[in-house]
């Protein structure tokens, strides 16, 4: 089972506050961590750490956070033979925690901006030999439109994370086999406004209609809502032993979805096993050090069953 992921890199550097601050505010109490994050690199360690070989394009600079890149995806089984070393600066990321473990983040993507169609096209052989390509959005739009249309050109199932969302354009949409937004960046794909007045079910239904594929609404708390042209159906959530953090749920929900389907599961069990896996990893300070292993996962899922 062979994972292709096109995305991002990027230390994140962590402040644990007693509270967000306000405009102007100065807060002290904070406790700093850093680490790697970026959505693509998470998602191709979360898969690899659920046994599927996996292969990742994405961009660092020459600096010292893209040499600890790459010790990290050496010592985690990821290939990276591909990975663009660029000019600018490896992306990093600020992230606040507050203590219920809700998140806020705040992006400098620097080399991320140079990962361009070329860097994909280069890419192509890996795509084709895949069986799930996995792009999020943390990179240009030129990067992601590309890498959509060599897995469609490919015959490799696409798998699109759209997060942080923004409107799609019209020509991704036919290229997108698999669609995973939560329930804030559903409406942004649609360029709806903040008050659309449309429910989960109706924004599955809109986004299924684009596509003509699978659309995944996760829902948090409320577990997910599975959209294809035969209608949606909901899946319940796995309740996290406990919410430390939730910065790398998502991240985590999308390479063990990824892993099922390319293991032949139905796209609910699929989902289960991406609730299993994102519960696991909100119970857990960090992203990378949360990402389960198999055996991690399989002991959540024999446990609850």
């Amino acid at each position: 089972m062979k994972i292709v992921v096109v995305g991002s890199y990027g230390a994140g550097l962590t402040m644990r506050v007693p509270k967000a601050p306000a405009a102007g505010e100065t807060l002290s109490g904070g406790v700093f961590d850093s680490g790697a994050g970026g959505k693509g690199s998470n998602q191709a360690i979360g898969a690899a750490r659920l046994g599927a070989e996996v292969s990742l394009l994405t961009a660092v600079g020459d600096d010292e956070f893209g040499r600890a890149a790459h010790e990290l995806w050496r010592r985690e089984g990821v290939g990276a033979e591909h990975v663009v070393t660029a000019k600018a600066p490896t992306m990093v990321g600020f992230i606040l925690v507050e203590p219920s473990g809700e998140n806020r983040i705040a992006i400098a993507p620097g080399a991320l901006d140079e990962l361009d169609a070329a860097a994909v096209e280069a890419f192509r052989a890996e795509i084709a030999s895949a069986d799930v390509l996995v792009v999020s959005m943390e990179i240009p739009e030129e990067a992601v439109l590309a890498a959509l249309r060599v897995g469609r050109e490919s015959g490799t199932p696409t798998l699109l994370n759209p997060a942080p969302a923004r409107p799609l354009p019209e020509e991704s949409w036919s290229l997108i086999d698999v669609l995973t937004p939560n329930q804030t960046e559903a409406p942004v794909l649609l360029g709806l406004a903040e008050d659309h007045g449309l429910g989960d079910e109706e924004l599955a239904r809109a986004l299924q209609e684009r596509t003509g594929g699978v659309v995944v609404i996760t829902r948090g708390g409320e577990g997910a809502l599975v959209a294809r042209s035969s209608g949606t159906s909901p899946v319940p959530a796995r309740p996290a032993r406990a919410v430390v953090d939730t910065t790398g749920a998502g991240d985590s929900f999308t390479a063990a979805f990824a892993v099922a389907l390319a293991e032949g599961q139905p796209v609910e069990r699929a989902v289960e096993f991406a609730a299993a896996a994102g519960a696991h990893t909100v119970s857990i300070a960090g992203v990378v050090p949360a990402l389960p292993t198999r055996a991690q996962l399989n002991a959540l899922i024999g446990n609850a069953s």
